[in-house]
């Protein structure tokens, strides 16, 4: 699943707008969020992992590595 689905997925589940989540993470972080901005990134694939990780906590979320036995 790509990232710009689970986000996606997520504000769903949290019945959460992207305007909303660019908000608290401004508010989280003091760096500037706006819906085109994190649009861009999610559309293009060019976020960051600390960046999507960082979304995922504002939404009360964490992610989870699991190990597997086949690649």
């Amino acid at each position: 699943m790509s990232v710009r689905t689970s986000i996606k997925t997520l504000l769903l589940q949290e019945n959460m707008t992207l305007t909303e989540l660019a908000k608290i993470a401004t508010e989280t972080t003091g760096k500037q969020y706006t819906v085109d901005s994190l649009s861009r990134k999610l559309q293009n694939e060019t976020m960051k992992f600390n960046e999507a990780e960082m979304l995922i906590k504002c939404l009360g979320y964490k992610i989870n590595f699991e190990k597997t036995d086949k690649f």
